[in-house]
């Protein structure tokens, strides 16, 4: 994507997640009106998320591109909560298949308490994944658990397994299941013996922790080559109605699910699918 985006005059603008609220929206507004001063063809922007008042940001954000009438396409999120939508372009994942996914491997890995654990101000994506999860949680007959927070806190965590006891956790991302990880360590909880995690995203790092990280692969690459072509066809017709451009994801297996449950009827497939329809490639990974 940057590559295309150098030749043809677009941008990407990624939206950070550090410092307050008033910092990134003075932030934002020098961005928007350097972008605008440049005169770009258009702008691939993926929204603010895990600060207070980032809707707000969001907003003031695609409203001066809009002024400016330079088309933006948002990368993995809208700036708005399901049903609602911006009136930009989106490419992506279908995050409620996501959290099925991996909620339901879990459920097929023997965990009989699963929760899913995600940071305060989470993006919009969240939500999605929390009811795919929840989908999955019931069609199995579990009780569906999302607990909010911060999960950097050591004394939150243990307060979520006191109450919970799970042997399973879904994880909102990767960043999250680290930080997980690394409060079940000082905490003594064993991964995978005494629980299970799983994330979303592969996340460079997710193979390095200190227990490989099981997690749902974002397509990055074919998500930027997605993303310049939606680009281009919105230029050529800026009128056309805005669209999701939703792509596959692949769950990469590693060791803090422990040992894969393999059926026998999924044994010599490369590959699976979900109850929820959704082709996911199965990799087992030796770390």
């Amino acid at each position: 994507m940057a590559k295309a985006s150098r030749a043809a005059h677009d941008e990407l603008m990624w939206g950070a997640a550090a410092g307050d609220k008033e910092s990134h929206d003075e932030q934002a507004l020098q961005l928007c009106r350097y972008y605008i001063a440049k005169d770009v063809s258009g702008v691939f922007f993926a929204p603010l998320e895990y600060i207070a008042g980032r809707n707000e940001i969001n907003e003031r954000i695609l409203e001066e591109f809009e002024r400016a009438g330079i088309p933006v396409v948002l990368l993995d999120r809208d700036i708005y909560s399901y049903p609602r939508r911006s009136l930009c372009d989106l490419v992506g994942i279908d995050n409620r298949r996501a959290g099925f996914t991996v909620a339901d491997y879990l459920i097929k890995q023997g965990c009989g308490r699963i929760v899913f654990v995600a940071h305060s101000n989470s993006a919009p994506t969240v939500e999605q994944r929390i009811l795919g999860f929840s989908e999955a949680a019931r069609g199995a007959g579990l009780e569906p658990i999302a607990e909010i927070g911060d999960p950097r806190r050591r004394d939150w965590i243990a307060e979520v397994m006191e109450r919970h006891n799970p042997d399973g956790c879904v994880c909102a991302n990767d960043r999250t299941a680290g930080e997980l990880m690394i409060r079940l360590n000082e905490l003594g909880i064993e991964i995978p013996s005494a629980i299970k995690v799983i994330g979303i995203d592969d996340a460079k790092y997710a193979p390095l922790l200190s227990v490989p990280l099981t997690t749902l692969r974002q397509p990055c690459h074919a998500m930027g080559a997605a993303a310049v072509w939606t680009m281009i066809q919105r230029i050529e017709h800026p009128t056309m109605p805005a669209r999701d451009i939703l792509l596959d994801c692949q769950l990469i297996v590693r060791r803090s699910c422990g040992v894969p449950q393999v059926s026998k009827s999924t044994a010599s497939s490369p590959s699976q699918v979900t109850d929820s329809g959704m082709r996911s490639a199965v990799v087992m990974k030796a770390q």
